[in-house]
């Protein structure tokens, strides 16, 4: 059974004034930086877009539109595209609005997954799923149908419903969400801080 990784990009980012999926932290948009992250974790990666978004992206990506069969039902809408279209593989999903993730952050989730599970998220200390980081395998496909058909479109609710696997972090960092330009510009300043960090251990190393 192949794992594909999935990164979710359609959200409308209307807080954020402009698209999310393509803010820069560092010399690449954030779709690609996260589906770079994605790679060595996966047999082949898959940028979710909205249409506008496909029509603008140029990525070395394969991209998949959204299904207008499954409009309207935000962060669903793109899980439920791609599980129709490749319904016979398991998903590592990840948004792209999580600047501080990293692929050891992702290993280690994907490690403590119980595999009779059907799904499985990165989970907060106030009792919330991140259904954004999460594991979704191909066994919940019809149980995500039957809730899109329900009208039941929040994947929070769906992963409690279906009771979804709980990764905490080693990081709580991981799981913060960009949504305003504020919070893109302090998300940023941490980023520069810790490469500078970085780079002086290097330099100090002997």
């Amino acid at each position: 059974m192949s794992l594909y990784g999935l990164v979710i990009c359609g959200g409308e980012s209307t807080r954020m004034g402009t698209d999310k999926s393509l803010l820069v932290y560092d010399q690449k948009p954030q779709y690609e930086h996260v589906a770079d992250l994605l790679v060595p974790l996966c047999e082949r990666v898959i940028i979710s877009c909205n249409a506008e978004q496909f029509k603008s992206f140029h990525t070395r990506y394969h991209k998949l539109e959204d299904q207008p069969a499954f409009a309207g039902a935000g962060p669903m809408t793109g899980l439920l595209s791609v599980m129709e279209t490749l319904p016979d593989n398991d998903f590592l999903v990840a948004g792209c609005d999580y600047p501080f993730l990293s692929s050891d952050e992702m290993a280690n989730f994907l490690h403590s997954i119980e595999k009779d599970l059907p799904a499985a998220a990165f989970y907060n200390d106030e009792g919330f799923y991140e259904p954004l980081l999460g594991w979704y395998s191909k066994s919940i496909g019809k149980a995500l149908k039957e809730a899109f058909a329900a009208g039941r479109h929040s994947l929070q609710h769906f992963l409690r419903a279906n009771g979804a696997g709980k990764y905490r972090p080693l990081s709580q960092k991981t799981m913060i969400s960009v949504d305003t330009p504020e919070d893109f510009r302090a998300a940023k300043r941490a980023l520069d801080i810790n490469d500078m960090q970085n780079g002086e251990q290097l330099d100090n190393h002997p």
